[in-house]
This record gives C-alpha cells, sequence and structure tokens, in this order.
C-alpha cells in the first residue's frame, strides 16, 4: 500500500508551531518515545529496523508505563517533549484534557493491534487453570465470604476453590501507572466482582465502595508489585515455580521456552483466541504521535511510516512474530491512512 506523505507545507506548519524551540529542535536528531511497557518491545523492534533501513539515528525508547508516558507526552510541545507515546489502553479524556492544556492540539492515534493479558507460571509448573472469579477473589483488596464483604482472608489458592494447588497466593504484576494494570482491573476484577451478590449488592446501595470494591488491589502481600519493565516478572517466575505473573502476550510469546500460560476461564492466550475475543482478557494496543513534530524532529515521519508499513503490523509482518494480533484488513488500512497522514485525533472533540 502507498501512501501520501506530509507535504513541504506541513513542514513548515509545524516548524512554526514549535517556534518558541524550533531553532533547537534540528539539534534533536533522534525520536524520543516513552509510555507502556507491553508496546514496548514492538516500538523497540521498529526502532531496530529504523535504523537499519535509513540514515536516521535509533529513537530513543523508553518504558514508562502508559499512565506516564501520557503524562510525559502532554506535557507540551517542542524538542524538550516526546514524539510518541505508546499505550496499551486508549487515551482517557482527562490525558487528553491535559494534553490541550498544554498545546498538545493535533495527535494522531495510531491502533496497532491486540495483545492477550497473560496470566503465566514457570514451565516446569503443575498446570492449572482460574476464572476470573478466582483471579478476582485472589487479588481484590475486599472479598465476599459468607455473604458479608469482607478484607481478603484467602493465602492459598486451595481456600479459595479445593480444585486448586495447595500453594500460596504469589501474583507479580504492574503497578497502578501502568496501562496492563488498567486492562487488568477493566477486563477481570470489575467484570467478576459483579457476579458476587453482597458486591453486587452495593452497586444499589453505595456506588462509590462498588467500585472501590471492585478495583482495589490487595496490599498484604500475595498481590506483588513489580515495576514497569515485565522483564523482572519474567525472571521472577522462572525462580519460583508456584508464582504466578501478569504481563502481556507478547512477553508470554517471546519466552514460551521458559514459561507457560494459565488458561482462563478454559481459553489459553493465543493469536487464534485473541483474535477472535474468545480469550476473555484481551485489549487493543496503541501509539500516539505530535503532529506538529513532524517535519520537526528528523525522521520522525518516516518512522510513523516504518511502523504503520504491512510489513510490521500486517499479518505475517515481523511485529506479528512477537505476538501482535493484527486487526483485519479493513480496520487496518484505516488506521494506516489517518496515522501515516496525520489526520487529528478527536475521540474526545475538537
Amino acid at each position: 500500500m502507498k501512501f501520501v506523505t506530509y507535504t513541504s507545507a506541513l513542514a513548515i506548519a509545524a516548524a512554526g508551531v514549535l517556534a518558541a524551540g524550533a531553532a533547537n529542535a534540528q539539534t534533536r536528531d533522534q525520536i524520543r518515545i516513552v509510555g507502556s511497557s507491553t508496546v514496548f518491545p514492538y516500538t523497540q523492534a521498529v526502532s531496530e529496523e529504523f535504523a537499519n533501513a535509513t540514515e536516521f539515528a535509533a529513537p530513543v525508547v523508553e518504558s514508562t508505563g502508559t499512565g506516564g508516558g501520557m503524562r510525559i507526552f502532554c506535557e507540551g510541545v517542542g524538542p524538550g517533549t516526546p514524539d510518541i507515546t505508546g499505550a496499551s489502553r486508549a487515551m482517557r479524556e482527562s490525558e487528553f484534557e491535559l494534553c490541550t492544556e498544554n498545546g498538545v492540539t493535533d495527535v494522531s492515534e495510531a491502533l496497532i493491534g491486540f495483545d492477550g493479558l497473560s496470566v503465566a507460571h514457570a514451565a516446569e509448573a503443575p498446570d492449572f487453570g482460574l476464572t476470573e472469579e478466582h483471579l478476582f477473589q485472589a487479588l481484590a483488596s475486599e472479598v465476599e465470604v459468607d455473604g458479608e464483604v469482607v478484607a481478603n482472608p484467602y493465602t492459598n489458592w486451595n481456600e479459595i476453590d479445593p480444585s486448586l494447588p495447595d500453594a500460596p497466593i504469589t501474583v507479580f504484576g504492574p503497578p497502578p501507572t501502568s496501562g496492563t494494570r488498567d486492562a487488568f482491573v477493566e477486563l477481570v476484577m470489575e467484570d467478576a466482582c459483579e457476579t458476587f451478590p453482597a458486591i453486587a449488592a452495593l452497586e444499589e446501595t453505595d456506588e462509590e465502595r462498588f467500585e472501590q470494591v471492585c478495583s482495589r488491589m490487595r496490599q498484604d502481600g500475595p498481590f506483588v508489585e513489580a515495576g514497569e519493565n515485565d522483564n523482572l516478572i519474567v525472571q521472577r517466575l522462572q525462580q519460583d515455580p508456584n508464582a504466578l505473573g501478569i504481563f502481556g502476550y507478547s512477553f508470554l510469546y517471546e519466552n514460551q521456552d521458559t514459561l507457560k500460560a494459565v488458561p482462563i476461564n478454559g481459553v489459553e492466550p493465543t493469536p487464534d483466541t485473541i483474535a477472535d475475543d474468545s480469550y476473555p482478557i484481551a485489549r487493543p494496543l496503541f501509539f500516539y504521535v505530535k503532529n506538529a513534530h513532524r517535519g520537526v524532529i528528523p525522521g520522525l515521519q518516516e518512522f510513523v511510516e516504518m511502523y504503520m508499513a504491512e510489513e510490521a503490523i500486517g499479518p505475517g509482518g515481523y511485529l506479528s512474530e512477537r505476538g501482535l494480533v493484527p486487526l483485519s484488513d479493513e480496520r487496518r488500512a484505516e488506521v494506516q491512512d489517518a496515522v501515516v497522514n496525520g489526520k487529528t485525533f478527536t475521540r474526545f472533540g475538537g
């Protein structure tokens, strides 16, 4: 597919937007990218291809988490701010408002594909499966016991369900700044909590408490926040066969020799189950680019085009080889055209 690229007029306009710092912008010869730890390996792969295939310097890619990346990205326009941020969830309205307040008003949203939230353990660990309800009971700060909502008393898996292992609950997962954490809370915790009658009843009597019970992860030991580097979770699972970890499918895919998935609701994460939505905890992945930086930061437009190319995000592309599940042909073509040509993101108005 051939795309129409920005014209020289757009480059001049971008330079005007960056007038306060344009004189220094050209001194930054590297694209700067922040954001999601889940999107990080995909962006890093494109960056390596970009450095090998062009004369531009390799981009600087930082894993800051989705929320952290959005805050940095939305600080303003100019060479002191990132050009792109990766996200394992869509931009929130509050983040859009922060960007707007700081003059970041022309942004393109790139939906690059889909990913599953994997719950995994060491390859030598005993096989067992979990439901979303099991995960809620293991990881929520408060749970339902004998018709009452109480502080989570469970320390072993078999206390939740006798069919589960007689082993301590130890789950390594992402911190609150992570889009993976946001997605886990939304897709697992909030979905499962409504299946418990005493918790569901709170929605009618005390909505604020209901939302807290459904979203608050426990902090008494069994759930361990492992930071934004998912590779650290992988290392800990390799050291402790009783532990589970929560991270994006790409990290499971890249470590299949030492890790294996825990089926959720009887379904394992695979490209097929993520694509057909039969795997219950799948989510879209994004990056966002400042259009005002195109034509000013050297190589940015070319990098965006390379990221959006069929060779990267298409079926059989090098990102699918790393675990990314591609969009449908029609949806992918729409996204490619919009992102390469700098269509402004307008979900929240504008």
